[in-house]
């Protein structure tokens, strides 16, 4: 509404809610601090689960905070943007989702604190920004460069990344199945190492524990032999891979044939019949003795193969098909006269195996497949949900420490350490953006602090001891041993995280912090204005 001459002009449609100045500030960062404090318990290895429950009575359990944001359903577009923050942080680099959320949320709480004191929200913005550059150039210098070819290391960040886990008991053997996986299927792209974790198939079976979990060194496919006669297990298999049908191709045009004897029929099916024996014959030929076809296979076309103990497998997945060709070196070709030997892939071993109550073919013993397979197994379905996600934040991690080969001391040692470094930085800047970048060192102790309150400790006194630690050179590694409450060297205890990771996560709560703060007014259409409640 706006005033002219003392007569009221409407602008906005009747029922439209509008926020403006601190009113509309107030009302975002309450939102995204919610988000926050709804996930801030889930940090660290000592933080609790959350159940949750969808429109359908689905049950998730989990700490997982990626998960978490993705399943609750979020109303107010402020919280939403937080929520944002999580999946970008997810999409990039796997992990740190919850670390993310909650340095927002404090950015955001701490920064509330200074606009009551007067200081405009763009000089905080000035501030967070300056802080941020920094933390990035104070990270680079603090981080580790890694061998990637060193598994022990590796296998740290994994851990690591898996302690905070329902099912952190059997971190060993994920860990050493994820690292074996990005070890596998890492190429050589320019100067760069690579990992495409779709390379990765993860399958899911309730049963057995979750020590029977496995990688294959090769791809499982989630189908059956398509005769009974045909061979269930084949050594020293030669792979054709057929993206057209082994059935007789119905003309384009509808087309008439007129038959008056029978003798004409016989011939007609007879040569249907050679069409697909001369193209089992072609396969034989050139010595293919497993099959995987993306499309149908005709019963007689069955039959043929089944005589020749040629293992064939109908209507596999295009994606399937792409990782068979990437772990046994075969090509996928359309017209079968026109394969030869060398399109063919290898592999150890072929077979038929039950697991649960399915049937599946598993190729295996590659000699150096570039798309590998992991069987996830588990007694009940929220355990083996809960695993693949485990599995998957241990995935990519590795995957960062492997593109930039960079680590770091988890367990809040990086963040005590940056909060210190950016308050000597701060002098240097002066004026009122020198408390911003004040405020940004403290809201990084969020992390630490966290930590130690999950674990049930007094976070006072460790946080006291911690900067203490960090005021030598020698105890720049110094976190919190969530076992025995007291600092500790992280990198002695194995606690590891890859660079990347820490980065973006900082980058992203930075990012968004930022933006909400410079919002000073909220117009919402109305039907939607429940959503800025507080």
């Amino acid at each position: 509404m706006a005033q002219l001459s003392g007569v009221p002009i409407l602008i906005l449609k009747e029922g439209t809610e509008r926020k403006r100045g601190k009113d509309a500030q107030k009302n975002n960062i309450a939102a995204a601090k919610a988000v926050a404090e709804a996930v801030r318990t889930t940090l660290g290895p000592k933080g609790m689960d959350k159940m949750l429950v969808d429109s359908l009575g689905d049950v998730t359990i989990t700490n997982d905070g990626a998960t978490i944001l993705d399943t609750i359903d979020v109303e107010h577009p402020a919280a939403k943007m937080i929520v944002e923050v999580a999946k970008t942080q997810d999409d990039k680099v796997g992990d740190g989702t919850t670390t993310s959320v909650i340095i927002s949320g404090e950015l955001l709480n701490l920064a509330e604190e200074l606009m009551e004191q007067s200081v405009h929200p763009t000089i905080i913005f000035r501030g967070y920004r300056k802080a941020l550059l920094k933390s990035k150039d104070l990270l680079q210098e603090l981080a580790t460069k890694i061998d990637i070819n060193d598994i022990d290391t590796l296998m740290k960040v994994a851990e690591t990344s898996m302690n905070s886990k329902l099912i952190a008991g059997v971190k060993n053997h994920f860990a050493n199945i994820a690292v074996k996986a990005i070890s596998q299927i890492k190429e050589e792209r320019g100067k760069k190492i690579m990992a495409d974790l779709d390379q990765i198939q993860i399958i899911k079976k309730e049963g057995k524990s979750l020590l029977d979990t496995d990688i294959i060194d090769g791809i499982i496919v989630d189908k059956e032999v398509v005769h009974p006669m045909m061979p269930k297990s084949i050594k020293n298999g030669k792979i054709a891979l057929i993206s057209s049908s082994l059935e007789v191709e119905k003309t384009e045009f509808d087309a008439e044939i007129r038959v008056q004897t029978p003798d004409q029929i016989n011939k007609f099916l007879e040569e249907e019949a050679n069409m697909l024996r001369n193209r089992v014959a072609k396969l034989k030929e050139i010595g293919a003795n497993v099959v995987f076809c993306q499309k149908g296979v005709d019963d007689k076309a069955q039959n043929f193969l089944a005589k020749e103990n040629i293992l064939t497998v109908r209507r596999v997945k295009r994606s399937d098909m792409e990782k068979l060709a990437r772990a046994t070196n075969a090509k996928i070709i359309n017209n079968i006269f026109e394969v030869s030997e060398k399109d063919l892939g290898e592999a150890g071993k072929v077979e038929e195996k039950k697991i649960g109550d399915d049937n599946m073919i598993f190729i295996s013993e590659c000699s150096d497949p570039k798309a590998v397979s992991i069987l996830i197994r588990a007694g009940i379905e929220h355990v083996v949900d809960e695993a693949e996600r485990m599995l998957n934040d241990a995935l990519s991690v590795v995957k960062a420490a492997i593109e930039l080969p960079y680590i770091l001391p988890g367990g809040g040692a990086v963040e005590i350490e940056l909060a210190k470094q950016l308050r000597l930085y701060a002098r240097s800047i002066g004026g009122r953006e020198q408390l911003a970048i004040e405020v940004y060192a403290n809201a990084l102790e969020i992390i630490p602090k966290t930590l130690v309150e999950n674990a049930g400790y007094n976070p006072v006194d460790l946080i006291v001891e911690l900067r203490s630690k960090h005021e030598s050179e020698a105890g720049l590694s110094y976190g919190i041993n969530i076992d025995s409450g007291k600092p500790y060297n992280m990198v002695e205890l194995g606690v590891l995280e890859p660079l990347s990771v820490l980065t973006q996560a900082i980058q992203s709560a930075t990012e968004v912090s930022s933006m909400i703060l410079k919002i000073d007014d909220v117009i919402a259409a109305s039907g939607l204005s429940k959503g800025l409640e507080d």
